[in-house]
């Protein structure tokens, strides 16, 4: 069984461990964990995790957040892998930090990579791992936040958010979307 794990972010040192980075953060621990290294290859960075008999293909896309779906797209097909098989980890400002919540399918819900992902794809029908990272900003000023680091009183909460994010990642793979949004969403 083969599945697509999309963390998305924007590549470069400036954009590293900012909100809207936080699937590329998931990803990055979890290729650590794993003691494998990410390879600069066709429209993403990429490597390769086994689990349970399962082979977890891990993407960040280098293609920036607003072109997403180029990236998913290629590596789908390259790796023949059903959009049932795939989940993006996304940032969500609708969301408190400290929420994580798997969804088997849904809207953009305004966010630029996912329309862009929709665009290609053609649905909405991939499963996706919102992590919540707060709306603290004022009205109109949500690109800034988005591409800002975490608070100081934040950033000890990722490290545990980043491990449940995992676990809900091979959770994903090994028993499905519906089984892991009843065990870990609340």
């Amino acid at each position: 069984m083969k599945y697509l794990i999309v963390g998305l972010g924007n590549i470069g040192p400036e954009y590293a461990d900012t909100r809207h980075n936080i699937g590329f953060m998931v990803l990055d621990e979890l290729a650590k964990q794993e003691n494998v290294k990410f390879y600069n290859m066709r429209l993403a960075y990429y490597t390769e995790v086994n689990y349970k008999s399962r082979t977890l293909f891990l993407i960040k896309p280098t293609t920036y957040m607003n072109l997403s779906g180029k990236a998913l797209n290629h590596w789908m097909k390259e790796l023949k892998i059903p959009v049932e098989n795939v989940l993006v980890i996304v940032d969500d400002i609708a969301l408190p930090l400290g929420t994580l919540r798997l969804k088997p399918k849904g809207s953009a819900a305004g966010h630029n990579g996912l329309k862009h992902i929709e665009a290609t794809l053609g649905n909405n029908e991939y499963a996706r791992l919102r992590f919540g990272v707060s709306d603290n900003y004022p009205k109109g000023r949500q690109v800034d936040y988005v591409l800002s680091g975490f608070d100081d009183d934040e950033k000890p909460e990722l490290p545990a958010l980043i491990d449940r994010s995992i676990e809900m990642v091979k959770s994903f793979a090994t028993i499905g979307a519906e089984l892991t949004m009843t065990k870990y969403n609340k």
